[in-house]
């Protein structure tokens, strides 16, 4: 089978097409490419989530490295896939490989490949890989079988988050905070730094599960109402939800809200210029909301948009200074940590903000509001036939040539860079994008008003025929 790298790695069904052998298959590709970049010296880490025969696969790829001369570094449990990032960091090694499939079923698993620089493989990486596993690479003659090293990398990776975080306003505030890893590598990493913090934890969820409690790991409202209840149950500041490999975070308030990852994006947008009055550029994908971009605007700094996918942001983090960079699906990092999406990171700055702020996060979102107006955010997805998936596509092609009003208001912008994304005259958005793997559309409108998003979201699907 034709082995392809999607979003964030290669994904498949255990037994089906995720195998051993395709594992392996893949495993000599990222040893065949890093022999070719001069990186197989330094060694790679392997780390791997807590699905279902993860570590034996996790174990299976060593093996490979291994018998290409290229010394690994392995964990003896499994590891959120931002630790392995920061691990690349600490130990200096020529990348790392990671057994996850994140938030996806339980049926799922999955290889991510991280190079050298600590960020999510790019195109021209992945493809590259791809390209290698046809040909099928076998180890240079005479190599000797590499060394295994243990990989521990919880307290240097704790240490440099407090760098990262002022500890002393979290311990001063009091807050207590329920920690919903969701079964998952995230067991014990939030929870834990938050103690340390000063911060009074409850846990849920924090044992594997191989099953996710017959649920997907996906940090979600419609998945966490185990969570919202015991925020209201032991009258908790925050809830805060990993998922399957901890790169995402979900936010549930003290007073019941769940903040989006659009709102807790522009919230720390708001918080690291005002408050902590860092100052550089901000990075967004062009599915995230636009209220960055006024947030920003009002510091004076600038705000970049690039296609779907952390890669494109992690690149940004390490080239252009961003101070920091999200996507609307949940992943963020900020200035001098890893260009890799963190959701424990994510969750140590959310109860710094709730902290600095008067224990309430909701409160803040208030006040941001009131400073730059009130967006809403709607993102629906659309499944076709192949024959449908065509047609569509050549009317957005067309659109995106020539396009001037929708839904009664002017187009002023038509970006392509993913998808094909309106931008109107009273500052609303549309986006259509064609999954890269199904016949699946996602459509995100952003506007002023719950209306102003429905009436956006059905005059799209009409005109596009869903």
């Amino acid at each position: 089978m034709r082995i392809k790298f999607g979003t964030d790695g290669w994904r498949g069904v255990i037994a089906r097409d995720f195998t051993f052998a395709n594992v392996e298959r893949v495993a000599a590709a990222i040893a065949a490419y890093l022999n070719e970049k001069g990186q197989a010296a330094r060694g790679v880490i392997v780390g791997f989530d807590n699905r279902f025969l993860a570590d034996r696969f996790a174990e299976a790829v060593a093996e490979v490295l291994l018998q290409w001369g290229i010394p690994v570094y392995f964990p003896e449990r499994s590891v959120p896939t931002p630790v392995v990032a920061f691990g690349i960091w600490h130990y200096r090694t020529g990348g790392a490989v990671v057994i996850t499939a994140s938030h996806n079923p339980p049926e799922y698993c999955g290889i991510k490949f991280i190079p050298e620089y600590a960020g999510p493989a790019l195109p021209d990486v992945t493809e590259r890989i791809e390209s290698l596993i046809e040909s099928s690479p076998s180890p240079p003659a005479g190599v000797k079988k590499a060394l295994r090293h243990p990989f521990r990398p919880q307290e240097d990776y704790f240490a440099h988050l407090l760098r990262l975080v002022e500890g002393e306003k979290i311990a001063r505030a009091s807050l207590k905070v329920v920690v919903d890893p969701m079964f998952g590598a995230g067991i014990g990493y939030l929870e834990e730094i938050l103690r340390r913090c000063g911060v009074s934890v409850v846990t849920i969820h924090d044992w594997r599960d191989p099953l996710f409690g017959g649920d997907l790991p996906d940090p979600v409202p419609s998945r966490l109402g185990e969570l919202a209840a015991k925020v209201k149950e032991t009258g908790a500041h925050l809830g805060l939800a990993l998922d399957g490999d901890a790169d995402r975070l979900g936010v549930i308030t003290g007073e019941g809200h769940f903040v989006t990852p659009n709102q807790v994006l522009s919230l720390l947008c708001y918080h690291l210029l005002s408050y902590r009055g860092w100052r550089g550029p901000v990075a967004r994908t062009v599915a995230t909301t636009h209220l960055v971009d006024r947030i920003a605007s009002a510091f004076g700094v600038e705000t970049k948009e690039t296609p779907v996918g952390f890669k494109y942001l992690g690149k940004l983090l390490r080239e252009e200074g961003c101070l920091c960079a999200g996507e609307e699906s949940g992943g963020l990092s900020v200035k001098g940590h890893v260009p890799e999406k963190d959701g424990i990171l994510a969750g140590l700055l959310v109860v710094e903000m709730a902290a600095v702020h008067g224990g309430s996060l909701w409160r803040l979102w208030e006040e941001v509001k009131e400073k730059f107006g009130e967006v809403v955010s709607r993102r629906r997805d659309y499944r076709t036939s192949a024959e449908d998936k065509e047609r569509i596509l050549r009317l957005l092609a067309g659109w995106a040539e020539s396009r001037e009003e929708l839904a009664g208001q002017k187009v002023v912008e038509r970006i392509t860079m993913d998808g094909v994304k309106f931008v109107l005259a009273d500052g609303s958005w549309v986006l259509v994008r064609a999954s890269g793997t199904e016949p699946v559309f996602r459509v995100y409108v952003e506007a002023s008003t719950e209306e102003k998003v429905s009436h956006l979201h059905e005059t799209l699907k009409a005109e596009l025929g869903f």
